[in-house]
């Protein structure tokens, strides 16, 4: 893990925040309903985090090994620019959303939990894993949130790259107003 300067450095020309969604927007749980569908449970201060980066024109994407309705859903709901499923190989997910996205390797910020993640984030210019990530996912971090996945480590990551780019303060204005 590297010292706050350097991630701040990292952090300060990020335009893609890219994230896997199991144990990073949630904490990991999969509920298998008798019906045959699942339930996920997501966290609102990730929502509004990732509110705020698309309102500072920045722009995000999940790409997840697993196929979910629900995490297309959220996705949805968040306004989320890019979203790819079903693909526990990441790699070519990963590139497409880049040359979609007109953006290089060293403007994404990444956000993974396991070891499906490492190979996504050795290619990011801000690697990032949960606190309850497996321990090769946060060795290989240059960034280990304090938050737990699912519990609010989106919106830690989202504040460390807009508090960065000096975004942050104009965007929360709103809220801090009497």
């Amino acid at each position: 893990m590297e010292d706050l300067s350097s991630i701040e450095r990292r952090a300060s020309h990020i335009k893609l925040l890219l994230m896997d969604c199991d144990g990073v927007l949630t904490d990991g749980r999969l509920w298998l309903l008798e019906e045959g569908g699942e339930h996920k449970s997501f966290n609102t201060q990730d929502g509004l985090g990732l509110d705020l980066f698309h309102r500072s024109g920045l722009k995000s994407g999940i790409i997840s090994g697993r196929r979910s309705v629900a995490v297309e859903r959220r996705a949805a709901e968040l306004g989320v620019d890019y979203l790819r499923q079903g693909d526990p190989h990441k790699i070519s997910a990963f590139e497409e959303i880049l040359r979609l996205a007109g953006i290089e390797e060293d403007e994404v910020a990444f956000v993974g939990d396991d070891l499906t993640d490492i190979p996504l984030m050795r290619r990011s210019e801000l690697a990032v894993a949960v606190v309850d990530a497996a321990a090769e996912t946060r060795s290989a971090a240059h960034y280990v949130t304090r938050t737990a996945g699912g519990r609010g480590a989106v919106r830690e990551v989202v504040e460390i790259i807009l508090k960065s780019q000096g975004r942050w303060n104009d965007l929360v204005e709103e809220y801090l107003q009497k």
